[in-house]
């Protein structure tokens, strides 16, 4: 598998790269619940403060090396949890008992089967792509959207604005290009598929009824990209 650390001869040991891991999540978690709780951010904020902290899980398990058993584990502990949250207070910053989407339920799926798709044929970046494009372009986009939207349009019956469309599109593209220069460097490839797939992205997100869009958006961009990469690649 290729990892941004491949140069070091080891990788920590299972059980080290998994506690750095909770303790990540954890901090994440209790800082969430303080501003929630302490604070007047809102708990759509926290929500949203949540859904862009943890999406670098994704980047510690990479640079870590971390089995993908233990990330489709993970995956499947947090969906359960999350499924739960919408029937019992136990992290509000998450999700709010009686909510009507199924968003956070989505995005910890979505995590398990990029790890399960992408770490077996040792191309853990593209569910990099997958989950950060989510968790920043579609954390932004609807914070923008929400504070400064001032055009509105509607997708599907989907409410948006071009302003956190917008939004989506330049950090989609932003973190894509970001990822594909680290492992295949400067080429004409990354640039045009970093552009391709935040206009898939983008277009994925503005349908997002039931928060369908934390599984679409991190599935549909992480394979989109890795085919057309291949074929870009196959046929230059």
């Amino acid at each position: 598998m290729f990892s941004p650390l491949s140069g070091l001869e080891t990788s920590p040991p299972i059980f080290v790269s998994v506690g750095i891991t909770v303790v990540y999540l954890t901090v994440m978690l209790v800082v969430a619940e303080s501003l929630n709780r302490l604070t007047a951010l809102g708990a759509e904020l926290t929500r949203k403060i949540v859904h862009i902290g943890s999406g670098h899980v994704i980047l510690i398990a990479w640079l870590l090396n971390i089995p993908a058993w233990v990330g489709i584990g993970a995956s499947a502990i947090a969906g359960g949890i999350a499924i739960l949250s919408y029937f019992f207070p136990i992290l509000p910053s998450i999700n709010s008992v009686g909510r009507n989407s199924l968003g956070t339920f989505f995005y910890a799926i979505s995590m398990g089967i990029l790890v399960a798709c992408f770490w077996s044929i040792h191309h853990p970046q593209y569910a990099a792509i997958g989950i950060l494009v989510m968790a920043w372009g579609d954390g932004l986009a609807a914070i923008i959207g929400q504070r400064f939207g001032k055009h509105p349009y509607q997708f599907f019956g989907s409410r948006k604005s071009w302003e956190g469309s917008a939004t989506m599109a330049a950090v989609s593209f932003i973190v894509t290009l970001l990822i594909l220069l680290s492992v295949q460097g400067n080429h004409w490839q990354t640039w045009c598929v970093s552009l391709a797939v935040a206009l898939v992205a983008t277009g994925l997100e503005a349908f997002s009824k039931l928060g369908i869009d934390n599984l679409t958006v991190p599935l549909g961009s992480a394979a989109f990209c890795f085919f057309l990469n291949q074929w870009l690649n196959a046929n230059s």
